[in-house]
């Protein structure tokens, strides 16, 4: 008899995460040198990672022999000082991916619930299968932005988990403050709500999620590394929450989950503030060259608070593929439900000259 028989049933069932194509994968299939593809597809920082990351990263290697502080107590600290709270608001982990994992050790099991938005974040269904919990998906308002009425409304018992992705992934929308704070207020104590800014940076800091936290409120901001600061490499994130949640993550996680570099690394690029003007200043200069190619060619998309754009091509697995052989890369859609769509990650002036040149080849072709 198989071992398969034996399994995890949540575990086999599942449909395993698929990322962005890698570089060096799509050159030896394609046959193409890795330096002539250009990759728009995982929503990575195309400036690099923060100067002063790196500088500090280089200066780690010399102890790798060493664990590294189970408790990353000195990021923890920045983060706490970084947002006003305590230190036992925060929890630090290996990617934001890692928080939300543990968001479902702590508070889901079969018979519980998650709420969470169409067209989000593919990794919350994914640890509400692990779980054995539901996973209950609400129709957006406009079609692109969540519906926090009818999220609220969908809530029972059983519900433990609200994600609201602000800005949204793969989308690129937002809600208000105005709206959060509406929402918040009426989310019984049974519930966490889980706001998800991977993308906050670039969205000019819009909203303030951290006040629910210091109003007590049953709520967990996550943050990450990967995107504006550039370190998706180290994978390293946080969560800013409650004493007694944070207590519950740092229980769940396994020790020494945030390794040496990624913990140095994340420390020193909290204050590269430099870094961070320069990455938002590059998308948004960036997004306008998609925007005026978009409507020169009469195509559809969704204006987007993030570093990349969702935009209607037809057939979006279609013009993946033929883009790909060209030595762009994207991210098709149909995996979230949207297969007229590809999603593009706004990159550097050349990056985003070529992927138009690119595109403009199918679509003439």
């Amino acid at each position: 008899m198989s071992i398969i028989s034996y399994a995890n049933q949540n575990v086999y069932e599942l449909v395993a995460y698929q990322p962005g194509k890698p570089i060096e994968e799509t050159a030896r299939e394609l046959g193409l040198r890795p330096e002539d593809i250009v990759k728009l597809a995982s929503n990575e920082n195309s400036m690099g990672p923060s100067p002063l990351a790196v500088e500090a990263m280089q200066k780690a290697a010399s102890d790798m022999h060493i664990y590294p502080d189970g408790a990353s107590f000195a990021l923890r600290s920045r983060v706490a000082e970084l947002h006003g709270v305590d230190f036992a608001n925060t929890v630090v982990a290996n990617g934001s991916s890692e928080l939300i994992e543990l968001l479902a050790h702590a508070l889901l099991r079969p018979g519980t619930e998650v709420i969470a938005a169409d067209y989000a974040f593919t990794l919350y269904p994914i640890v509400a299968k692990l779980m054995g919990a539901g996973y209950i998906s609400i129709p957006n308002r406009d079609k692109w932005t969540h519906d926090l009425e009818a999220m609220l409304a969908a809530i029972t018992p059983q519900t433990r988990l609200v994600f609201i992705t602000n800005p949204t992934n793969p989308v690129g929308t937002m809600v208000t403050q105005e709206e959060l704070v509406s929402f918040i207020s009426r989310v019984p104590e049974h519930v966490v709500v889980v706001i998800d800014e991977a993308y906050i940076e670039f969205a000019g800091e819009q909203t303030d999620s951290v006040k629910f936290v210091k109003e007590g409120r049953n709520v967990a901001v996550l943050r990450t590394f990967s995107k504006a600061y550039g370190l998706a490499g180290a994978r390293c994130g946080y969560a800013v929450t409650t004493p007694e949640m944070a207590d519950l993550l740092n229980k769940a996680r396994s020790p020494f989950n945030v390794n040496a570099f990624a913990q140095v690394g994340a420390l020193a690029a909290l204050d590269d503030h430099d870094h961070i003007t320069r990455s938002v200043d590059m998308v948004n200069k960036g997004r306008l060259q998609y925007v005026r190619f978009f409507e020169e060619r009469g195509l559809e998309y969704v204006p987007s608070h993030t570093n990349f754009i969702l935009v209607n091509v037809g057939d979006g697995v279609e013009v993946f593929r033929r883009s790909l052989a060209l030595g762009v890369i994207m991210r098709p859609m149909a995996a979230y439900g949207l297969k007229e769509y590809i999603r593009i990650t706004i990159g550097t002036e050349r990056e985003n000259a070529r992927c138009i040149e690119v595109l403009s080849a199918v679509f003439d072709s």
